[in-house]
């Protein structure tokens, strides 16, 4: 009996801390990839629920081509939102839907050297001076991802997902030019068809790709 009463004893002080790794609780950590990098803080519920927040910023750039025009992109990562994580195997694995409030846009400029087309017109370099000009998605968009985040235990733990942030169909803003034509209705004109033409060229982009990993510490 006293046997037994000893075997009970130490399964359960053997069954206690595991439990207790398993429990719901806070991790903290960092986040990047094509979002950016940033802060990343998260809360699992339970073996199926968790919830999720992250902020990512990064400076990159990039050229843009359009209409024979080539554009010096300086494009500008800040967004920020929250998840909501569903474990359906009560594992790592898990789905994922939420929202993000969306800053990223990408500053153009560029300064013709040569005659060329602008919203379909021939313009000189003179006439023109420098066109510069915004890209930006919508203030606040929907996102879905799947990946793996890591089982409900205490310590270092790794996640990734990839997915889409569905931001719209970019949009120009304020295209303008510096040259002798800068005021001229006409010019306004081909500058207004030009943003368009830009427009047409990135609206493969509505739908941002995701694809981050992260590390962090699980309390």
């Amino acid at each position: 009996m006293k046997l037994k009463l000893l075997f009970a004893a130490v399964a359960a002080a053997a069954a206690t801390p595991a439990f207790a790794q398993s429990s719901p609780g806070v991790s903290v950590g960092v986040t990047g990839g094509t979002l950016g990098i940033g802060p990343e803080a998260a809360y699992r519920f339970s073996n199926t629920l968790g919830v999720r927040g992250n902020a990512t910023f990064l400076g990159v750039g990039r050229s843009v081509e359009s209409d024979d025009i080539d554009y010096d992109g300086d494009l500008k990562l800040a967004s920020g939102g929250l998840m909501l994580d569903l474990h359906p195997f009560g594992g790592g694995f898990r789905l994922s839907a939420g929202a993000r409030i969306n800053n990223n846009r990408v500053s153009l400029k560029a300064t013709p050297s040569s005659d060329v087309e602008v919203g379909g017109e021939t313009y000189t370099p003179a006439e023109i001076g420098v066109l510069s000009g915004k890209v930006e998605g919508n203030s606040l968009a929907p996102t879905l991802t799947i990946g793996w985040g890591g089982r409900m235990t205490r310590g270092v733990h790794f996640g990734i997902e990839a997915g889409g942030m569905f931001q719209g169909s970019p949009r120009v803003r304020n295209l303008t030019a510096t040259g002798m034509l800068a005021s001229d209705p006409e010019f306004q004109v081909s500058l207004r068809e030009e943003a368009r033409e830009i427009e047409n060229d990135i609206d493969q982009f509505k739908i941002y790709p995701i694809l981050q990993i992260a590390v962090g510490y699980r309390f």
